[in-house]
């Protein structure tokens, strides 16, 4: 991380530690009504990354990329109701756990990771968003925490959220599938072992399309708030 980068990071830490203003006024900004239904992605680094490789994507088919590189759950149910909520879409894709695994913000056990995405999926649900759980994308080491163990963690995060997907009548993803090679990423869809490149991104495409028409052809949730 360039210098400059690193003091803007540590300035956040202390000033705005879910990035709330990253979106603010990219928010502000949407137009109050869009043809078709909105979906929202909100994310980490891999949704940031699917925005800025392949941007027609999200805005030729009104999808709304909000993901932040770097970002844990804990952050993302920060910043829930402001980039997700309050854009009132119809789904909501949740891509969530790499950053947790490698303990960006501190060391988090599966079970609390496990948690800030069922709080995620609940907040959507009261308020009548469908939801999209996406399975945490393959990858045999983080190049940023050399030594850790992330190829199982991912597995097993990864069979919690096909399970608690069916559970709750959300919708799953599997990312992981279309992507892995043995419990890594195939060298030929990533440019790190971890994030995809675009030939990456195409290949989650269909993935992403076929999840959108599930997740639409089921009844929205009833809303309990306003």
């Amino acid at each position: 991380m360039k210098a400059s980068a690193a003091r803007q990071a540590e300035e956040r830490l202390h000033t705005d530690w879910a990035w709330l203003g990253r979106y603010m006024e990219a928010n502000t900004a949407l137009p109050a009504g869009m043809a078709g239904p909105r979906v929202v992605f909100i994310g980490d680094s891999i949704t940031q990354g699917w925005f800025d490789m392949a941007p027609t994507f999200f805005t030729d088919n009104n999808r709304i990329g909000r993901g932040i590189g770097g970002q844990t759950t804990p952050q993302m149910v920060l910043r829930f109701r402001q980039d997700v909520i309050d854009l009132k879409p119809a789904v909501v894709q949740i891509m969530a756990g790499t950053n947790d695994i490698a303990g960006n913000t501190g060391p988090m056990t599966p079970d609390q990771s496990k948690a800030n995405i069922m709080t995620m999926a609940e907040l959507a649900r009261a308020h009548g968003i469908r939801v999209i759980l996406a399975s945490i994308p393959p990858a045999a080491n983080f190049p940023w925490r050399p030594g850790l163990e992330t190829a199982d963690k991912i597995v097993a995060m990864n069979s919690w959220l096909k399970g608690y997907a069916a559970q709750t009548g959300a919708t799953y993803a599997d990312y992981w599938t279309a992507l892995h090679d043995g419990k890594g990423f195939r060298a030929s869809l990533t440019y790190d072992g971890v994030h995809p490149n675009k030939a990456g991104y195409a290949v989650m495409g269909p993935v992403a399309e076929a999840a959108i028409r599930a997740s639409l052809a089921k009844p929205a949730p009833k809303a309990l708030a306003q």
